[in-house]
């Protein structure tokens, strides 16, 4: 008899109709991988910030990383829904991200433009997941993809206005 606690995740076969849930579950788990560091680094900036536009730059970062934490999540269980294992470990994170860790200490405009470029990073890596999700017969992760290609996009323009000249 398997006590409760004793359950293991592993992977599932789904019968949705999604075509090769391995491929869009390594979207999917690249792009998280993406939104976690992403987090964490806006995060970071967000408690480093200093300058006039501090209150400006502090709250709009705020609001970024508390999306992105959400957003993790949601990714997460997408790739659990399309019976995937989601990341378990950080080296997983660092090892599927295209985001780096920034070893300075920007100035507030600098740290503006690292997050920009860091979000049109990951809209580029969601726009291909979007491809990748309809060529394997997955609207729920073309959807999910196309939000998050979005929210990185805006996200870009309004750290790129607040650096504007």
């Amino acid at each position: 008899m398997t006590h409760a606690l004793d359950v293991v995740a592993e992977p599932k076969e789904i019968t949705s109709g999604v075509r090769n849930p391995k491929t869009v579950a390594e979207g999917l788990t690249n792009v998280l991988a993406d939104t976690y560091r992403l987090t964490f680094k806006t995060h970071a900036f967000h408690w480093n910030v200093e300058g006039p536009l501090f209150f400006s730059i502090h709250n709009l970062t705020e609001g970024q990383y508390e999306n992105m934490f959400g957003a993790a999540d949601e990714l997460a269980e997408r790739v659990r829904a399309i019976g995937q294992m989601a990341p378990m470990t950080m080296n997983q994170i660092i090892e599927n991200s295209i985001i780096e860790d920034d070893e300075t200490s920007p100035s507030a405009g600098d740290m503006c433009k690292i997050l920009a470029a860091d979000h049109e990073r990951v809209a580029h890596r969601l726009h291909a997941l979007i491809k990748i999700a309809g060529e394997q017969n997955d609207p729920v992760t073309e959807d999910l993809a196309t939000a998050r290609a979005a929210f990185h996009e805006q996200a870009a323009w309004m750290l790129k206005a607040m650096t504007a000249q």
